[in-house]
C-alpha cells in the first residue's frame, strides 16, 4: 500500500510553472544527453523540421528548409519525389523509399541552418536540473561501438539552468504547441547582467516588439516578452520589452519590485513555417505477454551541428547525420491501456534502418527484424555478421523487456540487396513482379519457437551470403534459424527457382514443430518435393507457395497455390490442432470449397482476398473462400492474420489511393475500403475509401462474424509502410500504422473532416506533426482492439488506495478487485479468507481483509454461450500488521552560507523488529543522487543554492507500508 506522507519545510521561493499539454506521438519532451549524441549539450527536443539543444549557457537551434524537409519525408515515405515542388535538388525518380542501387543516384539536397543563443558572460558551469519526468525511458543503440550505446535515458517536461547569472535561472518548457523559456530573476539579482548573443543568424531585428531571427531557411521569431511578479499572492504584470544593441539582446523592465521574484516569459515560436513536431511512421507491432503493445517505426532525426550558420547535407536515405543516420528504427512499448510509454529504444547506424517485424518472447524481450544500409556501423554485438555485406543487409536484434540491454544482434548480407523485396524500377536487373502493394518491399517476418530459437523469412538478391548455396534466380526467398540470443546461425536456406521468389511469412506447426514458410514465386522450378500436394506446378505468372522446412534447414515439401493470374500469400497461421491456414490476394478465380462439417460457406464471389484451410501435408483443402467486394483487383493490402483457439480467422488490411498514386505504373492495385461488408458491432461504420478494414470469419468459414472500418476521414489515407502487425492468440489486434497524414500531396488534397478515433487518457491524443501543410507529416498510431470472439477470458487486477496492481498493505486492508477483460456474463470472486464467495453480474468487487495473511484471490468469468465457457485469473494479496513509522528531520550545518545538511532518520519499527542497513533510500533531488542506508544520520552537500525536493523512501518489504515516503521541500540558501 503506497501512502504518501509529506513533510514541508519552509519554501522560500515559488516558481511559476506552466502545465505541459502533450500533443504529439513523441511529445515535446527534453531528452537528456548521456553521450548517445555527439556535441556539447545536455538536453535535446525535436520540433517540426528541426531540433533544439540546451547547454549550461544557452541553446542551439537546427532548422531545415521546409520544402527540402518535405521532399526528404516524401522520399523516405515512398513518394514520387519528382512531383514535389521546387526548389529541391532531386537527381532520381526512384520510388518506394528504397536504398541506393549501384546504377542510380539518389540524392536529395537538404538546406539547413544552425544558430546558437548564448547568454553573454554567463556561468559556463550552470547546473541543469530536469524536472517533471515523463516516466518514459529511452535507450539508444546507435552505430557499431557498444561504448556509445546508452540506456535509461530520461525524458522531462522542464529543464532549469540554475544560476546562469547570479540569482538568475532559465527555465525551458512548453505550453500547448509552443516551446518556451522563462528568465527567473531572484530578489536583488542584477537584471542588467542578462544579455543574449545570437551566433550564426543572417540578421536579427525588432518588429512590433517581437524579435525576428532571419536565417538561410526562413525566419523565426520570439514574441514580445511578458513579465510578471507574485506579490502577496497576486500576479502583477510588469512592463517589459527587448532591447537590441550591437546584435546583443537584453531586456528593459520598468516598475518592478526588486524585493520579489521577477519572471520574464518570452515565447519561442520555433518555426515560422510549421510549428509541427517530428514525423514518424508505423511499420510493425506485436503483443507483449502482459498485453502491452510493442510498436516499430522509422524516425527521422536531426544531428547536432558542428558549426553555426548554413550547412547542406546530401540526403541519401539517411546518410546525412553523424549521430546514427537520418532514418533510425524506433521501438516503443506502450502499456496495455495505451496510457503510458514504458520505453523507447532507437536502433541505427550511419545509414538507413527500417523495421519489418517484431516478435516478443514470454519474458517480454522483443526480437526485431529489419534492413539496414549501415553495414557494420549498425549496432551488432562483437562484430556478429554473416556474409560479405553489401548495399542493403538484414539485421536481427533482441532487446531486453525494458529496452535497456542489447541481448543479441546480427547482420546478414551478400554483395547484393538483402532483406528487401525489390521492384524492377529499383534495378533493371532485379525482380519485375513480386512488389504488388505499396509497402511490399518490407514484407518479411520473424517468429520464435517454444525454446526461443529465432526464425526469419525474407528475400535476397545475393547469391554469396553463404557458399556453397542453392541460389536460384535474380531474387530468392531465404529462411534462417538462429540461437535464442542471435549468437549462432543454425541454418540458412535459399527458397527459389530460376525467376523471382520472395518469402513473406512463416509459422510453426504446434503439433510437429515444423516450420512452414509462405510467399510468392514466379519460378516454374520452385524447389522441394511436391508429390501429392495441391500444386504440382506454377499455374500463372505469379503463384503463392508454402515450403515445409525440416530441422536442419532442408526443404521437406513444397507446393504452389494459384490461378491463371497473380496470386500472393501474405499470411500463414495454425490452429491448435496443427492445421495451416493461408491468407492473401488473387487476381484470378480463387477456389471456393466448403468444409465437410458445414452445409455452406461464407462467400463473396468475385472478391480478391482469400482464406483457405489446408491439410498439414498440403494435400487438400479443408475449406477455401474469398471475402471482400467484387472487383478486378483486391480491395485491401493485408497486413495481419490470426486463427484463434475457437478456429475463427482474423484479417486486418488497408486499401485506397496510395496503391494508385505510388505504384510504379500508376495502375490500380487496390480499390479501397468502400463497400466492404460490415458485421457485428463495427467500431466505425463510415469510410472515405482510404481506411483500415477488419474482417473475422467464423470457424470452418461458416459466416462473417465481424467487419469494421478504422481510420480518419480525408487526408492522405491510413496505411502501413510495410512490415507485420499481429493479433495475439486470443483475438486482439496489435497494430502500428502510418496515420493522420494531412496536407496535400501528389496523391490527395482531401481535407481531414474526421480524425482517427482516439480513446480517452492515452499517452498522446493528438498528432503533433499535423498542421504544416506538407504531405509527409504523419504519426505512428498504435492501436489494440479486442474482438472478443474466442471465448471468455479473465484478468484480475487489485487496487489498493487507488494504486492499480498493488498487492500488499496493512490490516485492515480494503481491496478493489476488477476483472479487467469483462467478457463474462457472471463472475465468482473467491477470497480464501474464510468469508463467503461473491457471485456477481458485474466484474467489480470490494473486499476487506481483517486478519493478517497471504490470500490467493481468484475471479472466475463465465459465459456459457461461448466456445470457451469460463476462465480464471488469480492474484496474491499480502496483509500484515507490521507498520513502520517514518520520521526524519533536516538540519543545516555550519557555516551558515554552506551547502551541507544533516538528515536524521527518526523512523521506528513495530515491537520485535529492526530495520536493516538497507531499509531506506534518500533521494536528494538532483543529479539522480541517492543513498541506500539504515537508520544512521546522513550528511549531504548540495551542488548549489536553490530549491530541492528531498525524499526518504521506505523500501523494506518486511513492513506493510513499504514504498511510503517523506518529502522535504528544502531551500538551500546563503543564510
Amino acid at each position: 500500500m503506497k501512502n504518501r506522507i509529506h513533510i514541508f519545510l519552509a519554501l522560500l521561493l515559488t516558481l511559476h510553472v506552466t502545465s505541459i499539454f502533450s500533443q504529439s506521438y513523441y511529445a515535446l519532451d527534453f531528452i537528456e544527453n548521456k553521450g548517445q549524441w555527439e556535441g556539447n549539450f545536455n538536453f535535446k527536443t525535436t520540433v517540426g523540421d528541426g531540433s533544439l539543444f540546451i547547454g549550461p549557457s544557452g541553446y542551439t537551434i537546427v532548422k531545415h528548409h521546409p520544402d527540402d524537409h518535405a521532399a526528404a519525408l516524401e522520399f523516405i515515405h515512398g513518394r514520387d519525389v519528382e512531383k514535389i515542388k521546387d526548389p529541391v535538388k532531386i537527381t532520381t525518380g526512384v520510388k518506394d523509399g528504397e536504398e541506393q542501387s549501384s546504377n542510380k543516384s539518389r540524392e536529395i539536397l537538404i538546406r539547413s541552418h544552425a544558430y546558437s543563443v548564448v547568454f553573454v558572460e554567463a556561468n559556463e558551469k550552470a547546473l541543469l536540473v530536469p524536472e517533471k519526468p515523463t516516466g518514459e525511458v529511452s535507450n539508444y543503440f546507435l552505430a557499431g561501438n557498444p561504448e556509445n550505446w546508452k540506456t535509461d535515458v530520461g525524458s522531462f517536461g522542464t529543464v532549469i539552468a540554475k544560476d546562469v547569472y547570479p540569482g538568475v535561472d532559465v527555465k525551458y518548457y512548453s505550453s500547448g504547441d509552443q516551446l518556451k523559456y522563462d528568465l527567473v530573476v531572484q530578489p536583488g539579482a542584477d537584471l542588467s547582467s542578462i544579455s543574449m548573443r545570437y551566433d550564426g543568424v543572417d540578421k536579427i531585428s525588432l518588429r512590433d516588439g517581437q524579435l525576428i531571427i532571419k536565417t538561410s531557411v526562413g525566419e523565426s521569431k520570439e514574441l514580445a516578452p511578458y513579465a510578471y511578479q507574485i506579490v502577496n499572492g497576486e500576479k502583477i504584470e510588469v512592463t517589459c520589452s527587448y532591447e537590441l544593441k550591437d546584435q546583443l539582446v537584453s531586456f528593459r523592465v520598468r516598475g518592478y519590485d526588486k524585493k520579489a521574484v521577477l519572471i520574464i516569459d518570452p515565447v519561442l515560436v520555433f518555426s515560422t513555417y510549421t510549428g509541427s513536431k517530428a514525423s514518424n511512421w508505423g511499420f510493425t507491432a506485436a503483443p507483449g505477454p502482459d498485453g502491452s503493445l510493442y510498436a516499430g517505426g522509422i524516425v527521422f532525426g536531426t544531428g547536432y551541428p558542428i558549426s553555426n550558420g548554413a550547412f547542406q547535407t546530401n540526403f541519401k536515405g539517411g546518410e546525412n547525420a553523424s549521430n546514427g543516420g537520418g532514418i533510425d528504427v524506433g521501438i516503443t512499448r506502450f502499456r496495455s491501456d495505451g496510457k503510458a510509454r514504458l520505453f523507447s529504444t532507437y536502433l541505427g547506424g550511419n545509414g538507413n534502418e527500417f523495421p519489418h517485424s517484431i516478435f516478443v518472447d514470454p519474458l517480454g524481450n522483443p526480437v526485431i527484424l529489419g534492413r539496414t544500409t549501415s553495414g557494420l556501423d549498425f549496432p551488432v554485438l562483437a562484430g556478429n555478421k554473416i556474409g560479405p555485406l553489401g548495399e542493403t543487409d538484414i539485421f536481427v536484434a533482441k532487446l531486453s523487456a525494458d529496452g535497456r540491454t542489447m541481448m543479441g544482434s546480427v547482420i546478414v548480407g551478400g554483395t547484393g540487396n538483402d532483406g528487401v523485396n525489390i521492384d524492377e524500377s529499383m534495378s533493371p536487373e532485379g525482380p519485375r513482379s513480386l512488389l504488388y502493394n505499396y509497402g511490399d518491399n518490407a514484407r518479411s517476418e520473424v517468429v520464435l519457437d517454444k525454446d526461443n530459437y529465432v526464425y526469419v523469412a525474407t528475400s535476397t538478391s545475393s547469391g554469396d551470403i553463404i557458399v556453397p548455396n542453392n541460389f536460384g534466380g535474380r531474387q530468392d526467398g531465404i529462411v534462417m534459424k538462429f540461437k535464442p540470443n542471435l549468437d549462432g546461425l543454425i541454418y540458412l536456406e535459399y527458397l527459389g527457382g530460376a525467376s523471382d521468389d520472395a518469402a513473406f511469412v512463416l509459422a510453426i506447426n504446434p503439433s510437429t514443430n515444423e516450420l512452414y514458410v509462405a510467399g510468392a514465386t514466379a519460378s516454374a522450378n520452385f524447389p522441394g518435393d511436391k508429390t501429392g500436394t495441391l500444386g504440382l506446378s506454377n499455374v500463372g505468372g505469379i503463384d503463392g507457395f508454402i515450403a515445409i522446412i525440416n530441422s536442419v534447414g532442408g526443404i521437406k515439401k513444397s507446393t504452389y497455390f494459384g490461378t491463371s493470374k497473380t496470386d500472393i500469400i501474405y499470411g500463414i497461421q495454425f490452429d491448435e490442432k496443427g492445421f495451416p491456414y493461408i491468407m492473401g490476394i488473387s487476381l484470378g478465380d480463387w477456389l471456393v470449397q466448403k468444409a465437410a462439417s458445414q452445409p455452406s460457406i461464407f462467400n463473396n464471389q468475385g472478391s480478391r482476398q482469400f482464406i483457405s484451410k489446408i491439410q498439414p501435408d498440403l494435400s487438400t483443402y479443408v475449406y477455401s473462400t474469398v471475402f471482400g467486394k467484387r472487383a478486378s483487383v483486391p480491395n485491401i493490402s493485408p497486413v495481419a492474420f490470426l486463427v484463434d483457439r475457437c478456429e475463427n480467422v482474423y484479417v486486418s488490411g488497408w486499401g485506397g489511393r496510395l496503391n494508385l498514386c505510388y505504384s510504379s505504373q500508376f495502375d490500380a492495385k487496390t480499390t479501397g475500403t468502400s463497400g466492404l461488408p460490415l458485421a457485428g458491432s463495427p467500431i466505425q461504420s463510415y469510410t472515405d475509401n482510404k481506411d483500415f478494414y477488419f474482417f473475422v470469419l467464423k470457424k470452418d468459414g461458416a459466416d462473417q462474424l465481424y467487419g469494421s472500418f478504422f481510420g480518419q476521414q480525408g487526408g492522405e489515407g491510413d496505411h502501413v509502410d510495410g512490415g507485420t502487425s499481429r493479433f495475439d492468440n486470443k483475438g486482439a489486434i496489435y497494430q502500428a500504422v502510418c496515420a493522420n497524414c494531412g496536407g496535400t500531396s501528389v496523391c490527395t488534397s482531401d481535407p481531414i473532416t474526421k480524425p482517427l478515433i482516439i480513446t480517452p487518457g492515452v499517452v498522446a491524443p493528438v498528432n503533433g506533426a499535423l498542421g504544416s501543410g506538407t504531405p509527409g507529416e504523419c504519426n505512428l498510431a498504435a492501436f489494440k482492439i479486442n474482438f472478443e470472439f474466442d471465448g471468455v477470458k479473465a484478468g484480475m487486477k487489485s487496487v489498493i488506495n487507488g494504486v492499480s496492481y498493488d498487492t500488499s498493505g496493512c490490516v485492515p486492508l480494503t481491496v478493489d478487485f476488477v476483472d479487467t477483460i469483462g467478457l463474462g456474463k457472471k463472475y465468482i470472486f473467491v477470497y480464501n479468507d474464510g468469508t463467503p464467495n461473491d457471485t456477481l453480474t458485474s466484474p467489480n468487487s470490494v473486499h476487506t481483509f481483517d486478519l493478517p495473511g497471504i490470500y490467493r484471490v481468484s475471479v472466475v468469468a463465465i459465459d456459457e454461450s461461448r466456445c470457451v465457457t469460463r476462465d480464471t485469473s488469480y492474484v496474491n494479496i499480502k496483509v500484515s500488521t507490521n507498520r513502520a513509522i517514518i520520521k526524519a528531520t533536516a538540519i543545516k550545518q555550519l557555516p551558515c552560507d554552506g551547502l551541507v545538511f544533516k538528515f536524521v532518520n527518526e523512523s521506528t519499527t513495530p515491537l520485535g523488529s529492526v530495520f536493516s542497513n538497507r531499509s531506506f533510500v534518500w533521494d536528494f533531488g538532483h543529479d539522480n543522487t541517492t543513498d541506500t542506508v539504515g537508520l544512521e544520520d546522513v550528511y549531504h552537500t548540495f551542488p548549489a543554492y536553490g530549491s530541492y525536493k528531498v525524499k526518504l523512501f521506505l523500501i523494506d518489504d518486511n513492513y506493510c507500508n513499504q514504498s511510503d515516503f517523506l518529502e522535504f521541500n528544502l531551500f538551500v540558501s546563503p543564510s
